[in-house]
C-alpha cells in the first residue's frame, strides 16, 4: 500500500510539473506572438544622437526557423546562397540608407588635346567638392558631363534588452531593440530590421 501511495505521489508530482512547464511554455509563446505583432505594427523610430548623428530604432522580431522561411523568404534564400544553413543562424539584420548631398563647386577651365589630324586644344571645365564623407568630382565637356561620386559611411549596430517597468521597478525583458547609428550626416536611414531566430523547445524538456 505504501509503495502504491509513493508511486501515486511521484506520478502526480511529475504530471503537475509537466503541466506547469507546459503552461509556462504556452504563456511564453503567447507573449512572443504578441510582441511580434507589436513589432510588425510599429514603424522605425528615427532621431538624432547627442552628436547630431542620424539614428534609427526598431523592435526586434522573434521568429522560429519555419516562420522566418515563410515571412522572410527572400532573406532566407540569400542566406542559403551564402552557404549557411538556416538552423545555424542566430539573427538576421538589414538596413537601407539614402545619401543626398546639395553642393556648390567652382568650375575651372583646363586645356586638353583634341584627337584630330591637325593638333588642336579643347577647353574642359572641371569641378571638385569634398568633405570627410563625400567626394564629388567631374568635368563638363561640349555635350556631356562626367561625374564621379564616392561616399563613405559607418553604421553602428547595437541590440539591447528593454526591461519591463512598473513605477520605478524594472525587471525581466519586455522586448529586444536594435539601434542603428550612421556617422555620415548626409545619410538617412530609411529602413532597418532585426530578426532573432529562436529554437523550438519542447515543453517537456
Amino acid at each position: 500500500m505504501k509503495k502504491f501511495l509513493l508511486c501515486y505521489a511521484v506520478l502526480t508530482t511529475a504530471l503537475l510539473a509537466c503541466a506547469c512547464r507546459s503552461c509556462r511554455h504556452a504563456r511564453g509563446e503567447s507573449r512572443r506572438l504578441a510582441d511580434n505583432q507589436t513589432a510588425l505594427a510599429s514603424e522605425v523610430e528615427r532621431y538624432r544622437t547627442r552628436l547630431g548623428e542620424e539614428a534609427a530604432s526598431v523592435q526586434a522580431l522573434r521568429l522560429r526557423c519555419a516562420e522566418f522561411e515563410e515571412l522572410r523568404a527572400a532573406d532566407a534564400a540569400r542566406i542559403r546562397q551564402l552557404g549557411i544553413r538556416l538552423r545555424r543562424v542566430e539573427a538576421a539584420a538589414k538596413s537601407s540608407t539614402q545619401t543626398a548631398v546639395v553642393l556648390r563647386a567652382p568650375l575651372r577651365d583646363t586645356l586638353v588635346p583634341r584627337r584630330a589630324a591637325v593638333p588642336a586644344w579643347d577647353t574642359l571645365r572641371r569641378f571638385r567638392w569634398r568633405d570627410p564623407w563625400v567626394t564629388v568630382e567631374g568635368s563638363i565637356g561640349r555635350d556631356s558631363v562626367e561625374c564621379r561620386i564616392r561616399s563613405v559611411d559607418t553604421l553602428r549596430q547595437v541590440v539591447h534588452r528593454v526591461p519591463r517597468r512598473f513605477l520605478f521597478i524594472r525587471w525581466g525583458t519586455k522586448a529586444l531593440r536594435q539601434q542603428i547609428v550612421s556617422s555620415n550626416p548626409h545619410t538617412r536611414i530609411v529602413y532597418t530590421e532585426y530578426v532573432r531566430i529562436e529554437r523550438w523547445t519542447h515543453p517537456a524538456e
